[in-house]
């Protein structure tokens, strides 16, 4: 027995090497705390989602090679969104709310999943109804603050609104409180870990979804051309950039996304320049598109309907002694706003993909193709979407840097809310100001 126990001791440490060895080969590049963090999270990863192609489309394209019917299946469901998105523009700015709320929490529901596939070996408990309600809390900060924002005679009007109103951000503090105790009280002993991970995650969905449809809603109020130009130009820029690839690419662009080409970036690049210089222009020319989105107090619905501004009247602009020999034009009649949409439609072609590079990096980390099979041929409502987010804060960011200045109404409205003695010493204070400006006569006069 004894000359026996080396020897065995010997095939127990061959078998482990052997495992070893075996295990390095299927990380194949990943790092140690990638294998643990496996193991942490049960082992396998979540199963990759499969598209569910209408039956219809799959008889009607069953002769074709499946690159051709992946193109038009692509194709014919591009078009009936393009046709929904038109339809809910001509239902008018309320109905664009609701979709984009509806859009944010599709998306919230694909991130989350992802993640309760990740942790759901270990039943990790409270981690979908947490996950609900830090949503709920955001929302409710964010939606209340645009409400009281851009509703502002509403909210004085009714006494809930107003007491709401006045108390809102620690109302939302108190109800993201509750929801952080709650959190602490569901811990589990030796799952701590996977439990943080979870409530990071949470709030790192919450960052990416949330924020960002907050902001497109901030944009929409702008005017509708606002919401609309930035959106199509990342959705042009996607299908351009699929189909100068699908025909002429041959060089790849990023290894994260091995089917994106070179030509296809930059073909989808100047195909999106010009298209929003042409929907610009078009756009430019209706009040309903330009005027900012508006609450009517006395009809209690929205408004568009005002003066157009600078930006949305046309102007004669010199070309470039370079280029009047080619176009033979010394002058050419633009709004101006088709010089800021070369800016937008600029970072939707060349930042914007960016963003589907996140994604597809996020989407190869958990070994799934898509977030979920929602739309056939395309995937989930985030893999619509991912580039959208991204081109809304830069939108936003945009506006407020280069675009809007002081809005007088929201100063009216806030003046009307304070005390008498406060509107008074305002007054006093505007008034000997014109009259050092020569705008108004003396303080005797006045």
């Amino acid at each position: 027995l004894l000359q026996r126990v080396p020897a065995l001791c010997l095939v127990k440490l061959f078998v482990s090497n052997l495992q070893e060895s075996e295990s390095e080969n299927k990380l194949d590049g990943e790092t140690a705390s990638d294998s643990e963090s496996k193991s942490e999270f049960g082992g396998s990863p979540p199963v990759p989602t499969s598209d569910d192609t209408p039956e219809v489309l799959n008889r009607a394209l069953s002769n074709l090679s499946s690159r051709w019917k992946n193109w038009w299946v692509r194709g014919i469901l591009t078009l009936a969104m393009i046709t929904f998105f038109f339809i809910i523009i001509y239902l008018g700015p309320m109905v664009l709310m609701t979709i984009v709320m509806c859009v944010q929490i599709k998306c919230f529901h694909e991130i989350i999943t992802i993640g309760y596939n990740v942790y759901h070996s270990y039943d990790l408990p409270w981690f979908r109804t947490l996950s609900w309600y830090f949503l709920l809390c955001v929302n409710y900060f964010f939606y209340g603050e645009t409400v009281t924002d851009y509703f502002f005679t509403l909210v004085q009007r009714e006494e809930p609104l107003r007491i709401l109103s006045k108390y809102h951000r620690f109302i939302s503090f108190a109800l993201y409180l509750t929801g952080f105790c709650m959190f602490v009280l569901s811990l589990v002993k030796k799952h701590y870990r996977l439990q943080f991970y979870m409530f990071g995650w949470t709030h790192v969905t919450l960052l990416i979804v949330v924020t960002q449809s907050h902001l497109i809603i901030h944009n929409l109020f702008e005017g509708m051309i606002w919401f609309i130009v930035p959106i199509s130009c990342v959705i042009c820029n996607d299908i351009m950039a699929y189909m100068f690839g699908f025909f002429f690419g041959r060089t790849p662009l990023i290894k994260l996304s091995p089917k994106k080409t070179w030509e296809g970036f930059i073909g989808g690049f100047f195909a999106t320049v010009l298209f929003g210089l042409l929907l610009s222009y078009v756009m430019s020319g209706y009040r309903c598109f330009t005027c900012p989105v508006e609450f009517n107090n006395d009809t209690n619905s929205f408004t568009v309907d005002c003066e157009p501004s600078e930006l949305f009247q046309l102007q004669e602009y010199n070309i470039p002694l370079v280029l009047q020999s080619v176009v033979g034009w010394k002058t050419v009649r633009m709004y101006p706003f088709q010089i800021h949409s070369i800016a937008l439609s600029t970072f939707a072609s060349l930042i914007g993909p960016f963003g589907g590079f996140f994604a597809s990096g996020f989407k190869r980390a958990f070994k799934i193709k898509d977030f979920a099979n929602t739309i056939p041929g395309h995937g989930g409502i985030m893999d619509r979407f991912d580039c959208q987010y991204l081109m809304a804060t830069f939108v936003n960011v945009y506006i407020a840097s280069f675009i809007r200045g002081p809005n007088p109404s929201k100063l009216i409205q806030q003046f009307l809310t304070l005390r008498p003695d406060q509107q008074l010493h305002i007054f006093n204070t505007l008034k000997a100001h014109l009259v050092d400006k020569g705008m108004l006569g003396s303080l005797e006069d006045a």
